[in-house]
């Protein structure tokens, strides 16, 4: 009896379980579509098309002149654009959970009021939660918004919203900046995504502007050997 499932999902299939269960390892170079074509008995096409889906979903890489490898699946941002980190997860096909910290209203010290352009002593909304991967800590997330841009960032359901999505609804951003270190994690923050202090992390400190509003400032922090960074420039 024949095999009901269409042709190019057969060949991802193929693909993603080598992938898997460590057949293709990370860095090592698929069969050529040409190969995969013969194999399955399809057109060139239609195993373009099955690579293609796996290069999006961010299990292959496509080196010009060279051929198509197994990336490494660590959890990614891009460096340039603002991305909702559940979506991220779950395009990966993986699921997606956070903690929920702290959710408070504190008066701004000296370094919160220069990153977040308000007074000394001004009421800010503070926040912390832990986004997770599969039920792995990706990214610890400590964030300060001004109130005045997003007056009911503290009464929103963060089990259900993520901080970017409650505000890019409430104030569609449209600068940014970022400034990246590698660090070693305070114990408190090292306990709290479940690594040693002693493991390296990458820290990203995220500032977010509406318009002429500067509406938010972070501090995101990832275990440096679960997490990267991507950046491009197109022409």
């Amino acid at each position: 009896m024949s095999n009901p499932t269409p042709r190019f999902l057969q060949i991802k299939q193929y693909l993603l379980d080598a992938i898997q269960t460590g057949e293709f390892a990370v860095h090592h170079k698929i069969p050529p579509e040409e190969q995969l074509a013969r194999d399955f008995g399809v057109s060139r096409m239609t195993a373009n098309k099955a690579i293609r889906d796996l290069v999006q979903e961010g299990y292959l890489v496509r080196q010009a002149g060279l051929g198509t490898f197994v990336t490494d699946r660590k959890s990614e941002s891009p460096l340039a654009e603002v991305n909702n980190i559940a979506e991220e997860v779950r395009l990966r096909g993986h699921q997606y959970s956070s903690r929920i910290l702290l959710c408070e209203e504190v008066s701004a010290d000296d370094e919160i009021a220069l990153r977040l352009g308000v007074r000394v002593g001004s009421r800010v909304f503070h926040s912390i939660i832990v986004h997770r991967e599969n039920d792995i800590p990706i990214q610890l997330e400590n964030r300060y918004v001004n109130p005045r841009w997003v007056p009911n960032y503290l009464s929103s359901d963060f089990s259900r919203q993520t901080p970017n999505e409650v505000l890019v609804a409430a104030c569609p951003i449209t600068d940014l900046e970022h400034v990246v270190e590698a660090v070693l994690p305070d114990p408190e923050s090292a306990q709290w995504l479940d690594i040693t202090s002693h493991q390296p992390c990458l820290s990203m400190i995220r500032r977010t502007w509406s318009g002429d509003h500067l509406i938010s400032y972070a501090r995101l922090l990832h275990p440096g050997d679960r997490y990267k960074l991507r950046s491009s420039l197109r022409h």
